[in-house]
């Protein structure tokens, strides 16, 4: 299967997840249309689960996208009074079945388990895990937090989590779904988002309120770092895990990863990236004719760009919105012109003009360079390119997949070499102060190592790579 996805050269999504307690409603229906709301987060597998209070625990899961692993025959078998929802990008482990989710285990307690983020230390969890004789049935660090909370000896679920965490290193916004509750807990720096909401009487949480949204649910707030929230026939109940750590929200989350109609932090994202566009223009001016977004990531702040310049704003691409995976290899003869399955420019609107592109990131540099070489071929006269991200130069350790440092295009290059190899006639990367003038942030409580090399925790430097249980150890089934 190609995933044609792979045009965009950005970084990877990550996973996104969802849960709900709401006895007389259709759980797996809301959990289906949450899911739904946050495919852009992970598009390689989804899942459900659910439970009938006091039941076993009913889970489905398949690689593909929502709406392909999901019909109407499915959902009516997952009945229950709480459901949690996963969609995958996969940032520990490969892409095979057995490491889509939600992961469900029946050790000490039976559970099932939605994770977004990265465990840092996970080979080292997972050999201790081993150790105590505890199988595992995948390679993803899911399963190890999983596996924590499963063969926990503890008389709640709450103070399992409360004992686990301090365990876990990395990035964690997760959902675990018990028998009788559904509970979500977040790292104690916050690094991957986890949002609160109301759905009548019943309480829902979602990695983006954008989930809320689909089914008639109200925003309440974000789930705090360290804050352990459970869902229950009570209501909603919360309590701390980790207190006063040092908070680190990723800050690419405003600039790529959130639809742009989520709330993070206070922060409409549609707004923000406006705002970085405006941002981009006082930094970078220069003589054009016309601004123009690289869809869709880079529609918000082109049109930033275009109220500060004052320029006229067009589309100079058509973007097909329904590339997604396709089993059809595209032979030899079109495989030149696969980025044209995604994106095809205007010759009309193009031709002439000095054209100020906009985007949101560059990373291997590869997509960029063919939407320079295919604006260049419809004509345009200049292109000065406009990029809302700093320039990427590091690793991700928590939860995103941006390559290695010497496949970035930033890597050892300045932006006058990048510009060359690029083949654009300027370039400008959004500086970092006004990444956080646009998100209306502070550097000491977000993560912008990818941008900066500053990591908030220690010891991700050289920490566990994408596949790092297939090299170190072997796959044991349970």
């Amino acid at each position: 299967m190609i995933d044609l996805l792979d045009h965009r050269d950005g970084p990877r999504d990550e996973c996104g997840v969802f849960g709900i307690f709401a006895p007389g409603h259709d759980v797996a229906r809301l959990a289906y249309f949450g899911l739904y709301a946050l495919q852009h987060r992970g598009q390689e597998s989804a899942g459900i689960a659910t439970a009938e209070r006091g039941g076993n625990i009913m889970a489905l899961r398949e690689l593909g996208l929502v709406s392909q692993v999901f019909d109407e025959q499915k959902l009516r078998t997952l009945l229950g009074d709480m459901a949690l929802g996963h969609v995958r990008y996969s940032t520990t482990g490969s892409s095979g079945w057995e490491n889509s989710q939600p992961v469900w285990r029946s050790d000490h307690r039976e559970l099932a388990l939605a994770h977004n983020g990265n465990l840092t230390n996970a080979v080292e969890l997972h050999a201790e895990l081993r150790e105590r004789d505890v199988a595992f049935r995948s390679t993803s660090d899911s399963e190890i937090i999983a596996a924590l909370l499963s063969t926990h000896p503890a008389a709640t679920i709450e103070d399992a989590i409360v004992d686990v965490v301090p365990r876990l290193q990395g990035a964690f916004s997760t959902v675990v779904m018990t028998r009788d509750k559904v509970v979500a807990f977040r790292d104690p720096a916050g690094l991957r988002p986890l949002a609160l909401g109301i759905l009548d009487d019943r309480y829902v949480v979602a990695s983006e309120s954008c989930a809320f949204d689909i089914m008639g649910a109200r925003f309440l707030r974000d789930v705090q770092p360290g804050e352990v929230v459970t869902l229950d026939e009570h209501g909603i109940g919360s309590r701390m895990a980790v207190e006063g750590s040092r908070q680190a929200f990723c800050v690419f989350e405003y600039i790529y990863f959130a639809r742009p109609d989520s709330r993070m932090n206070g922060q409409v994202l549609q707004v923000a990236r406006g705002r970085m566009g405006e941002i981009l223009w006082r930094e970078s001016p220069v003589d054009a004719d016309l601004v123009i977004a690289v869809p869709d990531s880079g529609n918000a702040a082109a049109r930033g760009v275009a109220r500060a310049s004052g320029l006229p704003q067009d589309d100079g691409f058509v973007k097909n919105r329904y590339v997604a995976r396709t089993f059809i290899q595209p032979g030899q003869a079109l495989r030149k012109h696969g980025l044209r399955m995604k994106f095809n420019p205007l010759p009309e609107i193009v031709a002439g003009q000095r054209l100020v592109v906009v985007d949101d990131s560059i990373v291997r540099g590869n997509t960029t360079r063919q939407i320079v070489q295919m604006l260049r071929d419809a004509g345009a006269a200049e292109i000065h390119l406009r990029i809302t991200a700093p320039p990427i130069k590091h690793p991700c350790y928590y939860g995103i997949d941006m390559s290695t440092r010497e496949e970035m295009i930033a890597h050892d290059r300045t932006v006058e070499e990048i510009a060359a190899e690029l083949g654009c006639d300027s370039l400008h990367y959004l500086s970092l102060d006004g990444v956080y003038e646009a998100v209306r942030g502070e550097r000491a409580t977000h993560c912008d190592a990818c941008f900066s090399g500053s990591y908030p925790l220690a010891g991700s430097e050289g920490a566990n790579g994408k596949f790092a249980f297939e090299d170190a150890l072997p796959l044991v089934r349970a």
